[in-house]
């Protein structure tokens, strides 16, 4: 594991461009496309991960003190820009939020081939309280069958280019068979990632981090897409093929 950076960001602060979330078919990050309003009561586990106060990716909390994200979303941030707005539909306002403590994303994540695209930061204080719940995690090993019925939520782009949304959105979707899902990108889809949607159903820009959930049991993070947000599936982080870091890292 990779402790996130934070005394080198702070030493080389002046020389770096505050970084934003890469377009879809790099490092995807985005709003929901095809999608509807949602309710936090019903997703009490998404958060809105803000960088320096603003949006910047999606997240979901897994136990009082922890927020499981991409990897991409934490590349090359220090933790003092880092805080989660939890307990609200509007990822501007409302609920309470929380500062960033500490955290760690994967030693093997790759930032051009987004394998391995999963971290996780924990707080100051509690993530729970009104609307705001921990998402139940799978079984080590657990790998989300073709077919299956599977939720995303966020505040990204509705459309490619489009403005990301102030209310959460939600879109109900299904897991895609791996080899379907290599069809449309030249990019290797690893057993460390799921596919889920289809044209006209997917996660854009601002979706990143945030959850892909069976349920109540998340199965996904939102990862990277095709470059055109609408026609294609989204790549998620698989969370049962990872869960056994998630422990290791973060004890949950």
């Amino acid at each position: 594991m990779e402790r996130l950076v934070v005394c080198l960001v702070c030493l080389l602060c002046s020389a770096l461009a505050l970084p934003s979330p890469a377009l879809p078919g790099r490092k995807a990050s985005g709003r929901i496309i095809g999608g509807t309003n949602a309710d936090i009561a019903d997703y009490p586990w998404q958060v809105s991960f803000q960088k320096l106060g603003s949006h910047n990716c999606g997240g979901s909390i897994i136990s009082s003190s922890w927020v499981l994200t991409a990897a991409h979303c934490v590349d090359g941030l220090s933790l003092s820009w880092m805080s989660f707005r939890v307990g609200s539909s509007i990822r501007e306002s409302g609920g309470s939020v929380l500062q960033a403590s500490s955290g760690f994303m994967h030693g093997q994540y790759d930032s051009d081939t987004t394998d391995y695209d999963i971290a996780v930061v924990q707080v100051s204080g509690s993530l729970l309280g009104s609307n705001a719940q921990a998402v139940s995690l799978p079984s080590d090993g657990y790998d989300p069958a073709a077919g299956l019925a599977v939720t995303v939520t966020g505040w990204g782009r509705t459309r490619t280019g489009g403005p990301a949304a102030s209310t959460l959105q939600k879109v109900d979707i299904s897991i895609s068979d791996r080899s379907y899902c290599q069809s449309f990108f030249s990019r290797k889809v690893t057993d460390r990632m799921v596919c889920a949607g289809q044209a006209g159903k997917s996660v854009c820009n601002g979706d990143s981090g945030g959850p892909l959930v069976s349920g109540n049991m998340q199965v996904g993070i939102v990862s990277w897409g095709a470059k055109t947000c609408e026609n294609a599936p989204g790549v998620y982080s698989n969370v049962g093929n990872l869960r056994s870091w998630i422990r290791s890292t973060a004890g949950v």
